[in-house]
């Protein structure tokens, strides 16, 4: 049975609680670009739009732990991959550039079809693929692959992860069913951090 869990407006959070959610909110602070102080929104435009995502991507990395499986070895490469028209025109690069998750350094790929996808271990799913979006997904069935994306309602469609919109900023979505499915384990702190979170056993 699916179960939704969203942060209920105006409760107080007590205990270890408001800790955990202390640890969230700095991690919050590495998530969202900042463009005088404050949180970039939905009215920037569509480069510091993509800016943020990429962002975002890198920190998703930091924050989901991959089966021993996906990774050929303990220092392989993390790759992060778009399919059909990148719509981040380079930002994904500069904002992977020199870093590293663990002892992996990234890189990123792009294909054009969902047949060529391969040795990806981040793949983004931009919303001009909205109607691929079954036959990609199908298509990393069974890979421990992070499927990320923005279209409406990509999470209920069988995505992992999905930017959305919550009082004009960008926020995110988790399908921790799917994530589970493909054996990936994802933060509580990322957890806490989703606009909501739907399926899955969360974990303490």
């Amino acid at each position: 049975m699916r179960k939704l869990w969203k942060r209920r407006a105006g409760s107080r959070p007590t205990g270890l609680r408001r800790r955990c959610l202390q640890i969230a909110a700095s991690i919050l602070g590495a998530f969202v670009a900042l463009d005088g102080g404050r949180p970039v929104s939905a009215q920037s435009n569509a480069l510091g739009e993509y800016q943020i995502k990429a962002a975002f991507l890198f920190h998703f990395g930091q924050f989901v732990e991959w089966p021993r499986e996906a990774l050929k070895d303990a220092d392989s490469p993390l790759t992060y991959c778009t399919i059909g028209e990148d719509p981040f025109h380079g930002s994904l690069e500069v904002a992977l550039s020199g870093k590293t998750i663990g002892a992996r350094v990234l890189r990123v790929q792009h294909f054009r079809k969902p047949q060529e996808i391969q040795g990806c271990q981040v793949l983004f799913i931009g919303a001009g693929e909205r109607k691929l979006l079954p036959a990609i997904l199908a298509g990393v069935k069974g890979d421990s692959v992070l499927t990320v994306g923005e279209s409406e309602h990509f999470v209920q469609d069988g995505g992992m992860i999905g930017f959305c919109l919550e009082e004009n900023k960008i926020r995110f979505e988790i399908n921790l069913e799917a994530a589970q499915k493909a054996k990936f384990r994802i933060s509580s702190r990322l957890l806490a951090l989703a606009q909501s979170v739907i399926g899955g056993q969360r974990g303490t």
